[in-house]
């Protein structure tokens, strides 16, 4: 009994020493800060008590530059699985206060073991990025830890969610994990990401800059597009990410989660009938249609602050979790860009790969026009909205509330890209183009050779308006399935859900397309 008591102590006083981290006076620095070490980050990420943690003893091999002497707690990163709203998820946390949380050959195989268990269990993987980069001392094998974790970034994806918090530096190689994960969360004025830092860039190129304007959280929630969410602290990022897990299946094959239905399925809202203004020129806010229709107005949005010109985000219709994608006519007219065309693609696909009904929501007066766009491949990126609706084998329901023209009509889920059911308000005009630039084609002989060219304008684009701006010849076609009552969407949308709940599609066996990147 004395020998394994003994055992026993040796082993608490080991664990005592590792979960010390990098020091109390490293840890105060932090605390100072206002910022979580990681095994605070994991304890708020699981519920209470259920985190376990593996490869605790792991240490570096190195014995280049003096490294044989050097003590690096758990190698630098806490890895484990847990459970989180009693669902198992699998998660690595980088240690800042142990060498910079710097990636070398051992800690790159924790965070490899931990991604694999993610795979084999059918189970999400969270990241938490906080680290001075490469281990520099470790050379090849340090960069041979990056490449062996993005293989897997690859293998996972579509499979499992994988899910990247950066909530500290991530500089260099190290941005490329995050980058190839599902979603990215970013803690403002204390995060950032970039390739080559604002040093360098001043020696090569002479611009000076700030670690925040090049690669904070804001920099690529607004201006790249790089992450999807910008976090006000640690704690708030841990619980918008404990959100998103809460709409999104463990794995490829299961569905979302379901839950009890809190909101009354048959719910009308008579604000609907009257949300459209009276003039075509003018917006409204795409939201507050999502608000009106989902689950008590629960809209949980990605990428808010990035291309606003198109909204996307999760939500539930009678507890059922759905993605939707919308036009926001508040923001260019809800016109279709090359970044608005890039974040719905990404959205589309995450969520087909993970078998989450969609709704398309459309009022899109066309693609945006200029030099820019056209020398930035408006054309490509286009492509790719049209690529990944028509590859979409998820339920997906369309809903036309105004403006559907010309080419973004196909693009916006339509009926001939796959829609299974599409609905149009009264007030949607689902044409070629708007009447103004119709007439003025259709009729341009006419108009130049009248005695009132007014006049004959402003009769011919209300002679287009009357037969051809409305739901009525797409519907005429079989092109919309229902023209409904803007205030009846609620019940609609539901009842085309639960008739799709199990619809099964196929497509061609191939090893994969050739998407238009």
């Amino acid at each position: 009994m004395g020998v394994i008591s003994d055992k026993i102590q040796e082993l608490k006083q080991k664990e005592a020493k590792i979960k010390g981290m990098g020091g109390q006076k490293a840890l105060a620095k932090r605390r100072e800060k206002g910022v979580l070490n990681a095994r605070e980050r994991l304890d708020l990420l699981f519920d209470k008590g259920t985190f376990r943690e593996v490869d605790m003893f792991v240490t570096h091999r190195c014995t280049n530059f003096g490294m044989e002497s050097k003590e690096i707690p758990a190698d630098g990163v806490v890895t484990g699985y847990g459970r989180v709203d009693g669902r198992t998820v699998f998660a690595y946390a980088q240690d800042f206060t142990a060498r910079a949380g710097s990636m070398g050959e051992m800690q790159a195989k924790k965070v490899c073991k931990v991604m694999d268990l993610a795979m084999k269990a059918g189970a999400p993987i969270v990241g938490m990025n906080d680290s001075g980069g490469a281990r520099i001392q470790e050379g090849i094998d340090a960069l041979s830890g990056y490449g062996e974790i993005f293989f897997r970034n690859s293998a996972a994806s579509g499979v499992v969610p994988q899910i990247s918090a950066i909530m500290g530096p991530t500089a260099g190689g190290a941005v490329y994990s995050p980058a190839m994960t599902d979603f990215i969360f970013m803690v403002k004025n204390t995060s950032y990401m970039f390739i080559t830092g604002p040093n360098v860039i001043k020696a090569v190129t002479g611009e000076e800059i700030s670690f925040e304007d090049l690669g904070g959280a804001m920099a690529h929630n607004e201006k790249s597009g790089v992450a999807q969410f910008a976090c006000e602290s640690d704690a708030d990022c841990i619980d918008q990410i404990k959100r998103l897990i809460s709409f999104i299946p463990s794995n490829n094959m299961e569905d979302p989660p379901m839950l009890p239905p809190s909101d009354d399925p048959n719910r009308m809202d008579a604000g609907l009938d009257t949300i459209i203004p009276d003039s075509p020129n003018q917006g409204y806010d795409i939201k507050a249609v999502i608000s009106s229709i989902v689950d008590n107005g629960d809209f949980f949005e990605p990428h808010q602050y990035f291309a606003k010109n198109l909204v996307v985000g999760f939500a539930r219709l009678n507890g059922r979790s759905i993605g939707i994608i919308a036009n926001q006519p508040n923001q260019m007219a809800g016109c279709l860009d090359i970044d608005a065309s890039d974040k719905a693609t990404r959205f589309i696909r995450f969520c087909d790969a993970f078998n989450i009904p969609m709704l398309t929501i459309a009022d899109v007066p066309g693609y945006l026009p200029g030099s820019n766009q056209e020398w930035g491949g408006i054309i490509r990126h286009g492509a790719k909205l049209l690529w990944c609706y028509s590859e979409a084998t998820v339920p997906k329901l369309l809903l036309i509330t105004r403006k559907d023209y010309g080419g973004s009509y196909i693009a916006m889920c339509s009926r001939h890209l796959g829609a299974d059911m599409a609905f149009a308000w009264p007030s949607a005009e689902i044409a070629v183009m708007g009447a103004e630039g119709a007439a003025n084609i259709i009729h341009a002989r006419e108009i130049k050779g009248a005695d009132d060219p007014a006049a004959k304008r402003k009769e011919k684009i209300d002679e287009y308006n009357e037969q051809f701006s409305n739901p009525y010849c797409a519907a005429a076609r079989g092109y919309v399935d229902a023209v409904i009552v803007p205030s009846e969407t609620r019940p609609r949308l539901i009842d085309a859900l639960d008739a799709l709940s199990t619809k099964r599609e196929m497509r061609p066996a191939k090893k994969h397309g050739n998407i238009p990147m």
